[in-house]
């Protein structure tokens, strides 16, 4: 068994010690921390392979803590939570969540939800390796970069690995079922809606928060594609 490490943030120490024990019996290098500041803290050093993330936490709470992890990283995280409204599952994922608990949960529902995160963000990513530039948005997978007329933009990988997808098949729809097989290496096609709300954080890190006038278009009912944009080439 391949050991992975875990990130438990939960500042309630009974339950805190019961997800420690449950996991590091699954096989796992499990860390934790008490509040959001310090497992902000913990994820940046430690860099571990998830977070199990509970939202109710004192001063930084979990969708603060969310947020801050979403500018630097994807790394997946669990929200655990004690409110089952669908407004805070919709919320969570819009933030960059890629999964959700409510409290109380099984011992084994909260394993299988752990391991099917690990398994989906385990698979090495694929890559085109020539530069892409339309004159407006470049893009160099080798380094990693994007620029956007010239400014460069600092994306997460999921972020760069969707908009590398979605430019390398420019024209073309895709699917969210095919998005999420190439860009999160998810082939099963699980959790389709974290499609959308990456996307949406995608066009804003971009600067196209305009839908009609967005390279990246949605197209109802069947997926997104990128359109190449048209130059002025008038002298």
């Amino acid at each position: 068994m391949i050991v992975s490490r875990l990130l438990v943030v939960e500042d309630d120490p009974d339950i805190a010690m019961a997800l420690r024990l449950l996991l590091t019996r699954a096989g796992h290098q499990v860390a934790h921390a008490k509040d959001g500041r310090a497992g902000l803290r913990d994820a940046y050093t430690e860099r571990p392979e998830l977070v199990i993330l509970d939202i109710g936490l004192p001063g930084m709470d979990g969708w603060q803590v969310l947020e801050r992890l979403r500018d630097v990283s994807d790394v997946p995280v669990l929200l655990l939570t004690a409110h089952g409204q669908e407004s805070d599952k919709v919320r969570g994922l819009r933030g960059g969540a890629d999964d959700y608990l409510t409290k109380p949960f099984t011992n084994a529902e909260l394993v299988a939800r752990v391991e099917a995160l690990l398994r989906r963000s385990a698979g090495p990513a694929s890559w085109a390796d020539e530069v892409y530039d339309d004159g407006v948005l470049r893009i160099d997978p080798a380094a990693r970069r994007t620029f956007v007329a010239g400014d460069e933009v600092r994306l997460t990988p999921t972020e760069f690995r969707l908009l590398n997808v979605l430019v390398r098949h420019a024209g073309a729809v895709l699917s969210p079922n095919q998005l999420l097989a190439q860009a999160w290496d998810d082939p099963t096609g699980i959790g389709p809606e974290r499609v959308k709300f990456a996307v949406l954080r995608l066009r804003r890190k971009l600067g196209w928060t305009d839908p009609d006038a967005s390279p990246i278009e949605s197209v109802r009912g069947f997926g997104y594609r990128y359109r190449r944009p048209v130059l002025d080439r008038a002298e």
